[in-house]
C-alpha cells in the first residue's frame, strides 16, 4: 500500500473512533435523560416534555455512528454467511457488491436525511426547544459516513485492524 492510501487509512481509523465515541457518549447521554424522565415522573411528579425528543435525537447519533463504523468492518451489510458459503471467485464478487449497496444505502441516508433536516430545520422541535431538522442530522451525517466507508472499503479492500495497517502490508 502506497504511503497515501496508508494515510488516508490511519485518518480513517480516526474517525471511526471518534465516531464511537460520539456514539457511546449519546448513548450515555441517552441513558441519563431517561433516568431524568423517570425520576422527574415518579419523584418530583413533574414530567418533562424536553426528555423524550432528545433522547430519540441521542439514539439516532448512536444508532448511525455504530452503524457506519459496522460498515467500515464490515460486520453491517456484510451477508458474512452467504459470503463464506460461496466459492473465493464469487466472495469477492460479492463483497464487492454488498460494499456498493452499503454505499448506496448510505449516498440515500445522506440525501434524503439531509434534504429532511434542512426542510424541518425553521420548525421547532415538538417538546424541546431545538430545530425540528436536528431529527434527521443523525441519519444524514451517518449516511455520509457509511457512504464514506464504503467507499474505502471498495478501495481499499478487507478491513484490518488499525495495529495491522501500522505495519505495513
Amino acid at each position: 500500500m502506497t504511503d497515501t492510501p496508508r494515510g488516508a487509512v490511519r485518518a480513517l481509523d480516526g474517525l471511526a473512533a471518534i465516531v464511537m465515541g460520539l456514539a457511546g457518549a449519546a448513548l450515555v447521554g441517552m441513558a441519563l435523560v431517561q433516568f431524568w424522565q423517570v425520576f422527574a415522573r415518579y419523584v418530583l411528579n413533574d414530567s418533562p416534555g424536553w426528555t423524550e425528543p432528545v433522547a430519540l435525537l441521542l439514539m439516532s447519533v448512536t444508532v448511525m455512528g455504530g452503524a457506519s463504523v459496522a460498515v467500515r468492518r464490515e460486520t453491517h451489510f456484510a451477508f458474512q454467511t452467504l459470503a463464506q458459503s460461496l466459492p473465493g471467485a464469487m466472495q469477492v464478487v460479492l463483497k464487492t457488491i454488498t460494499r456498493l449497496i452499503a454505499a448506496a444505502a448510505g449516498a440515500g441516508l445522506m440525501w434524503l436525511g439531509g434534504t429532511l433536516m434542512i426542510d424541518e430545520w425553521p420548525v421547532t422541535m415538538a417538546g424541546a426547544p431545538l430545530p425540528a431538522g436536528l431529527k434527521f442530522a443523525g441519519l444524514c451525517f451517518g449516511g455520509a459516513l457509511i457512504l464514506l466507508f464504503a467507499i474505502e472499503r471498495l478501495l481499499t479492500g478487507d478491513y484490518r485492524e488499525p495495529k495491522a495497517t501500522e505495519g505495513g502490508d
